[in-house]
């Protein structure tokens, strides 16, 4: 038998400050907190943190500039719709079921963002923090909890040709049910607010 692999104190610190950046809604460009700063907050030493922040730098989740500090990195960008069958099956379809199609996949998307097992990690990206919610910014917080890049991929090509709906006072409390939804740990109460999200 191997033996079980330790996850090392700066790759738990890694994918803790990872989970910052989504928590905080931080964006290409967004300096994170100084080195100095981290490692007091965090409790770990400086050496610790630079590890973390080495390992972060290299997934392109940041990037550390000298006599700047630790900038958050946009996200790698998704895959475009190719053209191929699917591209091409898409192009063909009436809009309503595109609109359909993709709402089954926030559906799935938001059902496994419900099932994440950090409770604190869903409070933190989804509670009311006093701001208008928005949907672009929800959804990145649902997909970031959810962890599946598969379905990330199929919402991504689906939005082509269903895009994001207008925000309206509607969306903005069909977001609230979500988000406590998926606070609570109820995929299917999470599910089932996706239906008529993108068309209300």
């Amino acid at each position: 038998m191997s033996p079980v692999r330790r996850e090392r104190l700066y790759e738990s610190l890694a994918a803790h400050i990872s989970d910052f950046i989504e928590a905080q809604g931080l964006v290409g460009g967004d300096r994170l907190p100084s080195e100095r700063q981290l490692a007091t907050e965090l409790g770990v030493s400086r050496a610790t943190l630079s590890r973390a922040l080495a390992a972060l730098e290299t997934q392109g989740r940041i990037e550390v500039r000298h006599g700047v500090g630790a900038l958050v990195r946009d996200a790698a960008p998704s895959i475009d719709p190719a053209p191929g069958p699917l591209g091409e099956q898409l192009a063909s379809r009436p809009p309503e079921e595109v609109y359909a199609a993709r709402e089954a996949i926030l559906a799935g998307i938001s059902r496994a963002a419900a099932t994440n097992p950090q409770s604190s990690l869903r409070l933190a990206m989804l509670a009311d923090d006093g701001r208008p919610r928005t949907f672009e910014h929800t959804w990145r917080c649902i997909r970031r909890l959810a962890g599946s890049h598969l379905l990330a991929d199929l919402d991504d090509m689906l939005a082509e040709k269903a895009p994001d709906p207008p925000d309206s006072p509607g969306l903005r409390a069909s977001l609230d049910a979500l988000a406590e939804a998926i606070i609570r740990g109820d995929g299917s109460a999470a599910a089932t607010v996706c239906l008529g999200q993108l068309t209300a």
